[in-house]
């Protein structure tokens, strides 16, 4: 399989930003958020959607991929398409999220232009979709959030055209942790070692090394999985 394309989705820090761009992911945010680089990928606010600025942004910036309402009922299903063909205006790919049960052989596979690529939410502890895995076929799919580890196990049974998150960012952020294949063994979180149980006497931005590393190996982890 073809490396996924990786996006770090996230707004609010130029440097962050510039060292996942560094690592050669794809830089998306969620928009009409501030935006300190080109978005290759928008995302709208799926907790409180407001179609006319995201919309008005969208043909702003001209992001290649833009996600659009939540498909969480069988019966939004024309009015995400509705956000779908406006949005096409400006994107090459739309996303549609499929959350709801048997809906999917129902999205079309283009839509005025553009290409349709399924959205899959990752499963964390705060949400996720629940439509099994089996209903996208090999439909292409972005993932969307979670975990590194997470994503490659999805990437089994989905067909996985890119992936975006910030969960490397918070972690390193939040507790100076960086993300490995699962190899340490000598840290507590053997996914997450944090930089003091390396040895390393870092004192100075240990958030932005941390970040580094994470950008890294995610980096390297999804090219080895790419040629297995």
């Amino acid at each position: 399989m073809e490396c996924p394309e990786l996006i770090y989705c996230a707004d609010g820090n130029r440097r962050l930003a510039q060292i996942a761009i560094d690592a050669g992911f794809r830089y998306g945010a969620q928009l009409p958020n501030t935006v300190y680089f080109w978005p290759y990928f928008a995302d709208q606010d799926w907790r409180e959607p407001n179609r006319e600025a995201y919309m008005a942004a969208l043909a702003e910036h001209r992001p290649v991929i833009a996600s659009v309402l939540d498909l969480e009922r069988e019966d939004q299903l024309g009015e995400v398409l509705s956000w779908a063909e406006e949005a096409a205006q400006y994107v090459e790919r739309v996303m549609v999220i499929p959350k709801a049960f048997g809906v999917i052989p129902r999205i079309p596979a283009r839509v005025a232009g553009a290409d349709v690529i399924l959205g899959y939410s990752v499963p964390t502890r705060f949400a996720g979709t629940e439509v099994p895995v089996w209903e996208f076929g090999r439909r292409p799919v972005h993932l969307l959030g979670g975990s590194p580890q997470a994503q490659m196990r999805l990437a089994h049974y989905l067909n996985v055209v890119s992936a975006d998150g910030n969960y490397a960012a918070k972690m390193a952020v939040r507790w100076g942790q960086f993300w490995t294949s699962g190899t340490a063994t000598y840290a507590q979180n053997r996914w997450w070692p944090r930089l003091d149980e390396m040895g390393e006497a870092i004192q100075n931005d240990v958030p932005y090394e941390a970040f580094r590393r994470s950008c890294d190996n995610i980096m390297r982890a999804w090219t080895r999985f790419s040629r297995n």
